[in-house]
């Protein structure tokens, strides 16, 4: 206790020095803990948008779907099962699916689009689907018609209230061609989905594509993505041979390759952080033990051993890492709230880099105590690390030569 205290006290005979080991740490904090965040906030942002917007982060599908994309490998799932999925602790909700591609005509004008039959109140609980109607109404569960995405409406040249005609192939090569009335159009935030979707009530679509009551996919939702691993077992215990269960990363090994390539050169560059803040803090000491030669040659001189000495150094960098170190993260913290509740519009050629992932561009930050954690964590090693030096310094010093100086 006495050389916490003793310490303590030395650390403040000269505030100006203190103060700017406290203010290199502090800084040192700040920035480290700004770019992490943004870095894991955007990622996860990118995943629960993607997730989100169309695969969920579980999926059930029929065995080999996801290799042809055939209506043939659709599956059925009863009442119960979608119940007892439904009801697993932080599934937050879920929608069922039946997707195939067709050739989407009016007059002269086709292209091909992928057709998606939705149960209308689900899918806008996990899509917001229904906020993005921008003419017309959104569907209902017993709606005849369709909702045009508004890029593929432009191309044909049709709006609400035409008809166009689908030709394509229903459930083991039965022909599935209808002509639908056009209910409402919906503005989607990605190019390619806006010039090249259909969607249809679920027992429209089955109607259609001759499949009765079966689906090709069961999107999932979760609270968090930090659940998945405890909600995968429990999803599969209640399936069938038929059935398969696919995870976020499986359906977007693009989006993961992304994050991953990022994640490496963000690693790198907050890796050039700690070794600018290791150079600053360990400068920073040198003049601190500088300033303090012969004061520790008086004090080897009347008998103070050389092992007090070094563990008296040694806390007081315990002392201005830890200051440092806690005023960092109380700074850190409302600055990354404030960016976490008011989000970064990203616009330019990285907002075309989102949009190519097909994720709106918005640059999130995590509020995630580990992150606050890490790094003032490995802020703190790399302060006390600079106590190498003292240590090393004062078991070389010679008492005489240092009262001299």
């Amino acid at each position: 206790m006495m050389y916490f205290t003793l310490s303590w006290r030395n650390i403040w005979r000269n505030k100006r020095r203190t103060l700017i080991v406290i203010a290199s740490v502090f800084f040192a904090v700040i920035l480290a803990c700004v770019m992490r965040s943004g870095q894991l906030g955007s990622y996860a942002y990118m995943i629960d948008s993607s997730a989100k917007l169309f695969t969920g982060y579980l999926q059930v599908q029929g065995k080999g779907y996801w290799e042809n994309r055939s209506i043939d490998k659709s599956i059925h799932l009863s009442d119960k099962t979608l119940a007892t999925i439904s009801d697993i602790p932080h599934v937050t909700n879920y929608t069922l699916r039946l997707e195939a591609y067709t050739l989407v005509s009016e007059k002269t004008m086709t292209k091909v689009a992928e057709v998606v039959g939705i149960n209308p109140d689900l899918e806008t609980k996990m899509t917001q689907l229904k906020e993005r109607v921008v003419e017309g109404k959104y569907l209902t569960k017993s709606s005849r018609g369709i909702l045009l995405a508004d890029g593929l409406a432009k191309v044909l040249n049709v709006q609400t209230g035409d008809s166009i005609a689908l030709l394509g192939q229903g459930y083991h090569g039965q022909t599935a061609a209808a002509l639908l009335k056009i209910e409402g159009l919906v503005k989607l935030p990605f190019e390619e989905m806006n010039n090249g979707l259909v969607f249809m009530s679920l027992p429209q679509a089955q109607s259609v594509f001759a499949t009765g009551n079966r689906i090709t996919s069961m999107a999932i939702m979760i609270e968090n993505i930090n659940d998945l691993e405890g909600i995968l077992p429990r999803v599969k215990d209640q399936l069938d041979e038929n059935s398969v269960i696919m995870t976020w990363d499986e359906m977007m090994p693009d989006l993961v390759q992304n994050i991953q390539l990022d994640n490496a050169s963000g690693l790198i560059m907050i890796s050039i952080l700690y070794i600018v803040i290791a150079f600053g803090v360990f400068g920073t000491v040198m003049m601190m033990i500088s300033e303090r030669i012969r004061e520790f040659g008086i004090l080897i001189s009347v008998g103070m051993k050389k092992i007090r000495l070094i563990l008296v150094s040694f806390i007081e960098t315990i002392w201005v890492s830890f200051l440092g170190v806690i005023i960092g993260i109380g700074g850190s913290i409302p600055i990354i709230y404030y960016l976490h509740n008011n989000p970064l519009n990203i616009s330019g050629e990285g907002a075309q880099v989102f949009d190519s992932l097909g994720i709106e561009p918005i640059m999130m930050f995590s509020t995630d105590f580990f992150i606050f954690f890490y790094q003032a964590l490995v802020v703190f090693i790399i302060a006390l690390a600079t106590a190498v030096y003292p240590i090393l310094f004062i078991r070389s010093l010679q008492p005489a030569e240092a009262i001299r100086k």
